[in-house]
Order: structure tokens, then C-alpha cells, then sequence
């Protein structure tokens, strides 16, 4: 498992390792967007956040629906992101196939260790709804598919099944993870899929964001 503070996107070599034994990985797509993801740090996020949009309120749900948002997306050899996602971010993980039987992993949102891949959620940073709201109702079915399935971004982690269900699709100015000392990073991960796909973020949204970058 890679040490706790590094990105977890940042581990394509792990991924490739660990993934090719019992899966074959594609590449979850492109949302159109043609700006390439750069390396995190404070002061890379804080940039990044600058640059973000403001809206003055979010968009409405009119419309939504997760099947919207298809996942979990096959990567090959009867397997799927979300076991990719348990393999890649869990500690003495074991398969059946590409079904992910045993391990433990940390939970990032409240620091629990999990030791049962069904005490595992694999939540979606930027939560659908919040990226529907935040102008995902635009995308195509494809677009919304590569997002829902993104494997290169810090999107998808491994967490609790309870923190994740308290998190629901709320944005850091309604909700940050119980675990303090998690702050840092989970706003630069908001921020570098915000970035990357081009959403929006109210007011709050961002000064909520700056205030989290600040326990850097």
C-alpha cells in the first residue's frame, strides 16, 4: 500500500503491478477535456482553486439519475473499477478471480481500518450529484461514464461504508471527513477533479476548500 500522505492516483506502476495478475485495465476515457492533470501540492491545488468558476448557487437536480453516471465500468477478464479500486487501495488483498475476498484497508474519511471488503464503499470524490449540479448535466453519457470510472484522477477511494453514506453528495462546505489531519488531502483531491473536468464551486464551496489547503 503507498504511504499514507502520497497521491493516490499518482501510482500507475502499483496499479499495472498489481492489476495485471487478474485483470487487464483500460482507460476509463476523456470527458473532452484536453487539459492533462498535473502533479498535487499545496500550492498546485491553491492555484488550481483559483482558476475554478464561481456560481453563485449550484445547478438544480433536475434531471439526474446515477444511471446517468454508468458504473462500475468492466476492465477486462470479468473485472470492474470498483475491484480495481479495493485492489489497488488495500493492505494484503486477496482474489478469487478478480473478486476481492480479504485485506484490510484505511479508511481515508475517519481513519477506521476496515478489514472486510464488505465494510468497503468506493466513493466517488466529487460525488455524481454534486458534478451533475456542478455542470455534468451537460456532458454526454460517455463523458459522465469516464468520470463515474476514473481511475487516473483522485476520484475513486476506499472508505467506509459509513463515511461515505454521512458524506451523501454534499461538498466540503457542508461536509469534511471526521478525520482532521485528512483535511490537506482531501481537498487538494476535490480540487484537482473539480480542475480537471472543468466543474464549478459556489462561494463556500471554494472559501471551504481554502480553509482546508490552509492545515497543509
Amino acid at each position: 500500500m503507498p504511504p499514507r500522505n502520497a497521491p493516490r492516483w499518482f501510482i500507475p506502476l502499483l496499479i499495472t503491478a498489481t492489476l495485471t495478475a487478474g485483470c487487464e485495465v483500460t482507460d476509463p476515457g476523456d470527458p473532452g477535456v484536453t487539459t492533462a492533470p498535473t502533479g498535487k501540492s499545496t500550492g498546485s491545488a491553491a492555484a488550481q482553486l483559483n482558476d475554478l468558476t464561481v456560481v453563485a448557487k449550484t445547478g438544480t437536480m433536475s434531471g439526474y439519475s446515477r444511471e446517468k453516471f454508468p458504473h462500475w465500468k468492466s476492465t477486462g477478464k470479468n473485472c470492474d473499477v470498483r475491484d480495481s479500486v479495493l485492489e489497488r487501495d488495500g493492505s494484503k488483498v486477496k482474489l478469487s478471480g478478480c473478486n476481492v475476498v480479504a485485506g484490510s484497508w484505511k479508511s481515508l474519511y475517519d481513519d477506521k481500518t476496515l478489514t472486510s471488503p464488505t465494510q468497503v464503499d468506493i466513493d466517488h470524490m466529487v460525488p455524481l450529484a454534486n458534478a451533475w449540479r456542478s455542470g455534468a448535466n451537460k456532458w454526454t453519457t460517455d463523458q459522465r461514464e469516464a468520470f463515474a470510472n476514473d481511475l487516473d484522477r483522485p476520484q475513486l477511494v476506499a472508505v467506509s461504508a459509513g463515511s461515505n453514506r454521512s458524506k451523501g453528495d454534499q461538498d466540503p462546505s457542508t461536509w469534511k471527513p471526521p478525520a482532521k489531519d485528512e483535511w490537506c488531502s482531501y481537498a487538494e483531491d476535490w480540487v484537482t477533479v473539480k480542475s480537471y473536468y472543468k466543474l464549478t464551486v459556489t462561494q463556500k464551496e471554494k472559501d471551504a476548500l481554502r480553509d482546508m489547503l490552509g492545515t497543509c
